[in-house]
C-alpha cells in the first residue's frame, strides 16, 4: 500500500538557558525553557535520508544560547520572536517556526543589615529565591509573513474563601450534591491569550507590562466577581482582559474547581459553621471556555494541553 508523508517539524526541544544580566552590583535573572520546531521542505529526509535541506537540532539549540548573548532576554516573547525570525529569513528550506517558552521567575532575596555589611556591600542584589507561583508561557509561529503570538500562565493558585454559590442546578435520581449558597471557590488557573500582533507593519507590544497587566486583570475580576458559578467567574476574567487590554483579541481558560468540603464534625459533638474544609485533590470540575473580541475569529486550540 503506497504511503506518502504528512505534516512533520523537528527541532530541540527544553533548552535551558539563564541569562544574567550584570548592572554593576545589581543582577537581574531571566530563566527560559525554549522549545524550537521547524518545518519546510524536508520531504528528502523522510524519505531518502538526505540531510541537505536539515539544520541539525544541536544547531537549533546552539542558536538558542548564542542569541541570549548577542540579542539578551527582554521578554520570553521578544527573544522568542527574534529566534523564529531567523530559523525562517536564514534557512531557505525552512519555511515555519514555532517557538514554545516557559519562563521562570525569581524574586529578590532581602538581606539584614549586618549581613550586607559582613560582605562588603551596602545592599544584595544578587541573592533570589524561585517564585512558587505561576508559570509563564508563550508560543510564537513565523512563517516569514506572519506572526502568531499566543503567551500566557499555568499553574496559578487562587482562592475566594466566600462570595460563592452553586444552587439551582439540574437535578436527577443520580444527584447527591446539596446546594451551596456561601462556599470556597478555588481553581488552579491555566490561561492562554492571543494578540492581534500579526506582521511588522503593527507596532509591537510591550511584552512585560502587556503580562503584568493581563495577569492584574485576571486576579481583580477572580476577587471581584460575586460568583453564583466558576463558568461566570471565568467568563469576567476573560472579559476584563480584552476590555482593558486592546492588544489582545482572545483568552482560553481552563479552570479546574479545586473543591473544597465540609467536614461533618458532628460526630465529635462540634458545630462546622464554615470553618473546617477538606480539600479533595480529584476528581474535580474542569470548567474551560475561550473569550474573544467581538467579530473575532477563535485561534487558541481548545486543548491546550501541548500549548
Amino acid at each position: 500500500m503506497a504511503t506518502i508523508l504528512g505534516q512533520n517539524q523537528y527541532g530541540k526541544a527544553e533548552n535551558r538557558v539563564v541569562k544574567i544580566t550584570r548592572d554593576g552590583d545589581t543582577h537581574h535573572i531571566k530563566d527560559l525553557n525554549v522549545s524550537v520546531a521547524l518545518s519546510g521542505d524536508m520531504d528528502d529526509v523522510h524519505y531518502s535520508g538526505s540531510n541537505a535541506n536539515c539544520l541539525p537540532t544541536d544547531t537549533t539549540k546552539n542558536t538558542v544560547y548564542a542569541f541570549a548573548k548577542e540579542y539578551g532576554i527582554e521578554s520570553a516573547e521578544q527573544f522568542g520572536i527574534h529566534l523564529a525570525r531567523w530559523f525562517v529569513t536564514s534557512q531557505e528550506p525552512i519555511k515555519r517556526a514555532r517557538i514554545r517558552i516557559e519562563e521562570y521567575a525569581w524574586d529578590r532575596i532581602a538581606t539584614s543589615d549586618a549581613n550586607s555589611k559582613f560582605i562588603g556591600s551596602d545592599e544584595v542584589n544578587h541573592s533570589f529565591v524561585r517564585q512558587g507561583m505561576e508559570t509563564r508561557v508563550t508560543q510564537i509561529t513565523y512563517d516569514g509573513t506572519n506572526w502568531e503570538v499566543i503567551s500566557g500562565l499555568k499553574d496559578l493558585v487562587v482562592m475566594n474563601s466566600t462570595n460563592s454559590e452553586f444552587w439551582g442546578y439540574v437535578k436527577d435520581k443520580y444527584t447527591t450534591l446539596r446546594e451551596a449558597y456561601d462556599r470556597i471557590l478555588a481553581t488552579q488557573v491555566s490561561a492562554r491569550w492571543r494578540f492581534n500582533w500579526s506582521d511588522d507593519e503593527q507596532r509591537m507590544p510591550n511584552w512585560e507590562k502587556s503580562y503584568a497587566e493581563v495577569r492584574k486583570h485576571m486576579l481583580q475580576a477572580f476577587a471581584e466577581t460575586y460568583s453564583l458559578s466558576l463558568q461566570q467567574t471565568l467568563y469576567q476574567m476573560g472579559s476584563r482582559i480584552i476590555n482593558h487590554r486592546s492588544e489582545i483579541d482572545e483568552v482560553r481558560f481552563s479552570l479546574p474547581n479545586k473543591h473544597h468540603f465540609l467536614v461533618d464534625l458532628e460526630p465529635f459533638g462540634l458545630k462546622n459553621d464554615n470553618e473546617v474544609y477538606f480539600a479533595a485533590d480529584r476528581p474535580y470540575g474542569l470548567i474551560e471556555a475561550t473569550v474573544l473580541r467581538d467579530g473575532v475569529d477563535a485561534r487558541i486550540p481548545v486543548d491546550m494541553t501541548n500549548l
